[in-house]
């Protein structure tokens, strides 16, 4: 096959959450497509990733999923943000909600003027000030006239098969089975087709690889080099496990640092799904499960799956006629739920630029680059967590605290603290959020913009008081979460 060959056939390797959402996604979007999509029941997937961020609601509408009919099928819940427990410090806890805080000005942030309140004793703590956050420390979700910001908790093994049933019937095919060889161009190296076990052949002219950490094409068989960031993102292992829910599921994640990484915990309508995440170097398998078991709330329904990872992305996301998505293209830890965003982003960049006049290299390049910019940005966001933390009470925190750090995560923080200035980057996934958590880690500005000052000190502590009185207000009007997943979403069990 030359790189002019028109595209017709693809082939998708590997199913779980990765497969079956680029399967719906390519299927609803390019129906002229013959899309087979091939994968073992032999062969399980890693199916944590039960968080999501705000991203996935274009996701659901671009495939026609109603959001009421996702959370039954899926017993999902609302993800109003996280809370981080014991990073900044032990026995301190912070809010990093979605959606905007507070109220700025085009030349200040709000930040500016919580940052002169902090100087006056005027100001509550910031979170106080994000109607999302107010809301989920009260347990609430509902219908406001502005929309809260929302994400998503859902079982990933549900969400798959319902993905599934959907991309059938769009006329996917699913294929039974495991490869035995990839069959590849001996000239260009462009891969030509896949050989079952089975001895049954498949031909193609794209293949999307989405065969997990293995990487089947991407990584066996294309060779794509991968950069690793264990030097600044040492957590190399987790472990899940699922417990039954003995209370009613909170609409906010939980991420509960410890002395060698931290926990998760994610509650959906029918149990809770935990996990702990950590370096090998620092903590034992052992004493993870350990850690983890003693920790978790309700009856064990399952035994603990060990997840080993490495952090980082592959160099080349698209190479010749092999894209990679899912965990064979890379891996950012799930700290900030960013797996299934990074997902779909690969996803909705290949409809994009899909060659179906056959592989432009500058499509291909540009396909490349925007991806790299996603995992750099993110790759920034997650080590701000680590780096900015007073911690220093074990071995792990004393590696992070004392990290080098990339460049330019290096000059983002430091202008923040001696200026108070956050330059929003280009295609920033997370804006807002950088502000609440390098607050909440304890990175507090120096000082704030002069136009603050336009404000008399009595005027400041009205306008703050405003804000955060007028989000109690409409927060109390709204139904705790599980009384509104109830009324409209409630799973069948």
């Amino acid at each position: 096959m030359t790189n002019q060959s028109k595209i017709n056939n693809v082939v998708i390797l590997g199913g779980g959450t990765a497969g079956w959402m680029t399967a719906a996604a390519l299927s609803k979007s390019l129906s002229h497509l013959n899309i087979t999509l091939v994968e073992s029941d032999r062969i399980g997937t890693i199916g944590v990733g039960e968080a999501t961020i705000p991203t996935m609601q274009f996701f659901n509408n671009l495939l026609g999923i109603p959001q009421h009919e996702f959370l039954k099928q899926t017993q999902g819940s609302y993800k109003l943000g996280i809370q981080f427990e014991n990073w900044r410090k032990l026995d301190h806890d912070y809010f990093h909600a979605f959606g905007s805080t507070g109220k700025g000005l085009w030349a200040a942030g709000f930040h500016d003027f919580w940052r002169k309140g902090v100087n006056n004793n005027a100001c509550r703590d910031y979170s106080k000030y994000n109607i999302e956050a107010v809301a989920a420390k009260a347990g609430k979700f509902g219908r406001l006239q502005t929309p809260l910001n929302h994400a998503y908790h859902l079982d990933a093994g549900l969400y798959a098969k319902m993905l599934r049933s959907l991309s059938e019937k769009q006329g996917v095919k699913r294929v039974e089975g495991e490869v035995e060889y990839v069959r590849q161009d001996s000239e260009s190296g462009y891969i030509t087709g896949l050989t079952l076990k089975d001895g049954s052949k498949l031909d193609g002219d794209l293949f999307v690889d989405c065969s997990g950490f293995k990487g089947l094409l991407i990584n066996e068989t294309m060779k794509v080099p991968f950069n690793d960031w264990s030097h600044w993102l040492p957590n190399d292992r987790a472990i899940a496990v699922q417990t039954r829910s003995d209370k009613p599921p909170a609409p906010y994640t939980r991420s509960i640092a410890h002395h060698a990484g931290w926990q998760w915990r994610i509650p959906l309508q029918h149990r809770m799904g935990n996990g702990i995440v950590y370096a090998s170097e620092y903590m034992s398998d052992d004493e993870a499960e350990a850690l983890l078991l003693s920790s978790v709330e309700g009856e064990v329904l399952t035994t603990p799956r060990p997840i080993k990872f490495k952090t980082g992305y592959r160099q080349e996301l698209w190479h010749k006629n092999c894209v990679a998505i899912g965990l064979s293209g890379g891996f950012i830890e799930p700290l900030e739920s960013t797996a299934i965003h990074l997902i779909q982003q690969g996803i909705l960049r290949l409809i994009k630029l899909f060659p179906e006049h056959g592989i432009d290299a500058l499509e291909v390049a540009e396909y490349n680059l925007s991806a790299t910019l996603d995992y750099e940005q993110i790759k920034d966001f997650i080590v701000l967590h680590y780096k900015v933390t007073e911690r220093d009470d074990s071995p792990y925190w004393q590696f992070c605290k004392n990290m080098d750090i990339p460049e330019s995560l290096e000059k983002r923080l430091n202008l923040f603290k001696k200026t108070g200035r956050f330059i929003q980057r280009q295609e920033e996934l997370f804006v807002d959020s950088w502000l609440q958590v390098m607050i909440g880690q304890g990175l507090v500005p120096d000082r704030y913009h002069r136009i603050v000052d336009e404000m008399t000190d009595q005027q400041l502590e009205q306008f703050l008081d405003k804000i955060a009185s007028s989000l109690e207000q409409q927060v109390a009007t709204l139904p705790s979460h599980a009384e509104y997943l109830k009324r409209y979403c409630s799973a069948s069990m």
